[in-house]
Order: structure tokens, then sequence, then C-alpha cells
């Protein structure tokens, strides 16, 4: 088969009013207020004189022309003078619709602190209050009750079928742990997405579509919110569902099939099965189940290095057996085969804990992706006495694991009697408790130093701040998504992959891995976030090379360090000339 030169600067489609310049920057037809309007375009009072004369833009804005530089230090004034974080996300939002550039530039001079404003914990109460702040519209809003009208939808953005690289879509089913927020969410939701690809990719921000997938409403509240601007029912499910999302799969694909199709937060009953349905067909990807297994196998590689207990030899509870835990667990599963395993020995070295207590063959309420790691009711009878659940104490007290990892959104379900039992029987307990935020988190990590005395090696949800006990600082890894999917979605445009395999998957988890030292006390098992484009590169070219090597990129691959690098959009203005 024939490769592709590589993902250069693709031309974006005339039909929005622009083009690149084969010279560099940008020749639009758009003039006056459209190009003010234009968030891609607009550069606000960094506009030169010939620009404006050119643009008619002359007495549309104040006569001083400035350098992003100056636009960038009076925004982060602006910024920080919210008073909430809530305030600083509308603050946010506000500049990216009238700015990318700008916006791009201050997220990137400050992407520690503001992270956690565009994303996750922030952007929850943002989706919260959705209707109530609801400004501009941003992407695509797909509705259940009009599947026909999908392909009109994304005509209607008037980009063309080499105009766009990645898609992120959510129905909003389960968001960040507070549930079902109907049409907000799934549009909250997948601008959040973009915006830290962008920010630690550099995936182009004029190459995206966010996506809200309104299936309507199981939250009384919004059906009952006056303010409410999605469809006014309860969710629909069921083959409906299924060919709505059929419809939206076949349509994204079919008018831009370069584009990676990213799922973000669906429900369990749904999260698995549509990934299983399309994965081996089209450039897909959920980060929820495969971006969360990947990351906290990043961590795990670490942990393996530091404990010199082998993944084969890893005995692993997984405590929250919902689509995160289990596609986590399905991801170490796999990392114990290549150490050697066969597929149903590694299996059965994973012992899956949920509300029901520890999963057993025998129950009727098992989903269909908890069922290979439910354990055989003959192996357990005797656990439980008189109780009707195996729960988490006894599980632990009988397996003795050299890993706890939590998924339950359970605040404190790690005990000291329970840590303090795993690290009775083994020398240095991995334990992960990667539930956010705070509020949910199983065990603050300065609980489990102290109980462990030190030993524990660690992984959380949510940023923590290094502990320093009997003379050792430990600096807490953050299993942060942001730390791999980024990456990733950057490797799979640049390789132009026809899929998103396992292999690649590995390939990124093994490159996050390997940026950190782990053999110093205390050290982080993932690296900071400090500069995730330095990471996000580092994956990108891991995850491009693994694909040529599966036949699967269609680019052709001749210097995939260089190729990553011409693909990361830089915020800054680039020159704007009329036609």
């Amino acid at each position: 088969m024939a490769k592709e030169s590589g993902r250069a600067e693709q031309p974006r489609s005339a039909h929005r009013g622009f083009t690149e310049n084969p010279g560099g920057g940008y020749v639009t037809t758009l003039r006056g207020l459209e190009i003010l309007n234009n968030s891609l375009l607009n550069k606000g009072t960094a506009f030169s004189e010939q620009e404006r004369a050119e643009l008619g833009l002359e007495g549309l804005l104040p006569s001083a022309v400035e350098t992003l530089d100056e636009q960038a230090r009076r925004a982060y004034a602006q910024y920080r003078a919210q008073p909430t974080g809530l305030r600083k996300n509308v603050y946010l939002s506000a500049l990216q619709d009238r700015d990318e550039v700008l916006f791009y530039r201050l997220l990137a001079d400050h992407l520690r602190e503001m992270l956690p404003i565009v994303y996750d914990p922030t952007i929850a109460q943002a989706i919260r209050t959705y209707s109530h702040e609801y400004r501009r519209p941003r992407g695509v809003y797909l509705s259940v009750d009009d599947v026909d009208g999908i392909e009109r939808a994304f005509q209607n953005l008037g980009m063309g079928a080499d105009d766009v690289d990645l898609i992120v879509a959510s129905d909003a089913e389960e968001i960040l742990g507070i549930g079902d927020w109907g049409v907000g969410g799934g549009a909250g939701i997948a601008v959040g997405k973009l915006a830290v690809y962008t920010a630690a990719a550099g995936i182009d921000p004029a190459r995206v579509i966010p996506v809200a997938l309104d299936v309507g409403t199981d939250n009384e509240g919004l059906l009952n919110d006056p303010f409410y601007v999605g469809n006014r029912h309860s969710r629909v499910r069921g083959e409906r569902y299924d060919n709505f999302i059929d419809a939206y799969v076949s349509a994204a694909t079919r008018l831009f099939p370069g584009a990676m199709l990213h799922w973000e937060d669906f429900g369990p009953s749904n999260a698995r099965r549509i990934l299983e349905r399309y994965i081996g067909r089209i450039p897909t990807f959920n980060d929820d189940m495969q971006g969360t297994g990947a990351i906290v196998l990043a961590a795990m590689l670490g942990a393996v290095r530091v404990s010199g207990t082998p993944m084969r030899e890893q005995r692993i509870v997984v405590f929250g057996a919902g689509t995160a835990g289990i596609g986590i667990a399905d991801q170490l599963r796999d990392a114990m085969v290549r150490d050697g395993l066969d597929r149903q020995t590694a299996t059965r070295r994973i012992w899956a804990v949920d509300k029901q207590g520890l999963l057993i063959d025998d129950m009727s309420d098992l989903r269909d992706f908890q069922t290979p790691y439910a354990r055989p009711a003959s192996e357990v009878a005797d656990w439980s006495g008189e109780r009707d659940e195996i729960d988490l104490d006894e599980v632990v007290g009988r397996v003795k694991p050299t890993m706890l990892l939590g998924t339950s959104t359970k605040h404190g379900a790690f005990t000291e009697k329970i840590v303090r039992a795993m690290a009775a029987g083994v020398d240095r307990p991995i334990i992960f408790p990667i539930s956010n935020p705070t509020e949910r988190i199983e065990a603050m990590p300065a609980d489990l130093i102290r109980w462990t005395d030190g030993h524990a090696l660690i992984a959380t949800g949510i940023p923590i701040a290094p502990i320093t006990h009997h003379g050792v600082t430990y600096v807490i890894a953050q299993a942060n998504n942001a730390l791999l999917y980024p990456g990733l979605g950057l490797g799979v445009v640049v390789s132009r992959a026809r899929r998103v395999s396992d292999g690649m998957l590995q390939a990124a988890a093994e490159a996050v891995g390997g940026m950190v030292d782990v053999s110093t006390p205390g050290a982080s098992l993932l690296p900071q976030v400090d500069n995730l484009r330095e990471v996000s590169a580092t994956v990108a070219v891991a995850v491009a090379e693994q694909a040529a090597k599966e036949d699967l990129a269609r680019a052709d691959l001749r210097d995939t360090i260089q190729q990553v690098q011409n693909a990361m959009w830089q915020p800054r203005y680039r020159p704007v000339r009329g036609t």
C-alpha cells in the first residue's frame, strides 16, 4: 500500500472564509466584524496597521498595536482577578470564544495552574451551570430525535474531508463522577477535552470538532429546569440509541475519513460495547477505559521497577469494577501476558470488588465486561461465612495483594486496617487510589505513607503536594490521563493510523513511564504535568512508530521526531491577508 507523505500542514476549507497561505498565515474573504467574530482569525489589538487597513478593521479597534506577550499579561491579570474557580473557567471560555491563539498562549504559559480550571475538577461545576451560563455554541449538537440531520449538522461547519483530525463526542451519562448532565455535559466535556489536546500536544484547534450527543437525560433537575437547553425527555436506550450512534459514526467517518473518534464519559452499559463495535474498523479511542488503563499501567511499570516484583507475579485487587476499573484491569492483565503468563492465568491474578462485594460467577447482576474477572463460586465458598458478600477487607486479608487499585469513588475505603494488612504481606505495597475529586479518593497519600512507614508506592487521581516522612520527601504521582491521551492522539494524527491498537496503547504507557527515574527514594512514578508538551511529543513518537511497526500507519514516517514537531500547532499569531 502506498504511503502518504505524512501529516504536513493540511489546507483548511475555503467554505469557512479563510485558507492557509502557502507562504505562511491565512488568506480570507472575511472583512471587519466578521474577522473579529472569528476566534481562529481574531488577533484583537495585535492586528498590524497594514492588516487593519486591508481587512476593514480601521476604527473597529483601539489605536494601540500590541504584541501577543502584552495581551497575555493583561489576560492573566484579568484571569487572576476572577474570585472563584468557576468564574475563572467562565473567563477562559469567553476568551477562547473570542481569540483562540491568546487563549492557548495563556494556557501554555500557566498550564499547571489552569489545567484544573479548564478541565477536571472545575469543569464539573461549569457543566452543572451550562444551561444557565449558556453564551455561545461550540462544535456540533446532535439529537437522537433528528438522526436524519446528523450529516447536515456536520456539513454546516463548512469543513472539508481533509480538514479534521480529531472528533471528541460524549453523551454525558457519566460525567467526571457527577453523573448524567445532559447536553451541557456532552458539550462541556468535549470542548474541555479538546482544549487539553491542543494545550498539551499541539493538536490544531481549527482541525477538531466537539460533539454533544443529546439522547435525553434522566436527571430530573435538568428536565424540570426552565433554562435547560437539551432534549426534554428521558434517556433513549436500546436499538434506537445504537442506531443513533451508528448514524453519527457513519456520517463522521464518511465526511472526515482521516479523523480519530474519541469517546468520553459514556455510561458503563454503553462505553465498552461502543468501543468494541468500532475499534477494529476505524481509528477510535475511549479515554475512560483505554486512557485510564494506559496511564495506570505507566505508573505500574515504574512501581514494578522499584519493587522488583515482575508483572507476572503481581496479585491485583481492583476496588470499583466499573468501566474504568475493568478497563485498567484489562491492560494490567495484558501486561502480565506480555510478561509470560497465558491469558487465563493472568486474569485469575486479578480480583475485582464492586458494590456487591467480590465478583463471583454465580451473581445474577454481573455486567458482561465484569464476567471474565468473576471468581468461581467454589473458590470462595468458605470465605464470607454468614455474610451475603465478600467485602474488600476480607479480600485483602485472603489474597495478600501486591497492588490495590481504587476506582470506586468511595472516600476512605482504603482504611488503616486494610492498608496495614496489605503491607504486612508485601515489602513494597503498590496502592493507587485514583478516584477523584478529593472527596471521593479511597485514601490520602499522607496516611498511606504513615501506615506503611514510607514503603507504599503511590499514584493518585488528584494532584498532591510532596510529603516528607522520616526525612524522605515523597513526590506523589498523579495518574492524570492528560499525560497520555494528547500524545496518543498526536501520534495517530502524524501516522494517519487506520486504528488504535493495543500495541499503540502499550507504547504510549511505556513512553510515559520511561520519562522518570524511579531509583531515587520518594521519586514519583510518573512525570509531572509541568511540561506536558515534552511528554506528549515523546508519547506521539512512540505511538506513531508502533503504528508503522504494525502496518497501521498510512503516512510515510521518514523522520518521526521531526514530523511530530512539525505537526504540533503553536499558539502564535499568523499574518492575515485579504483576497
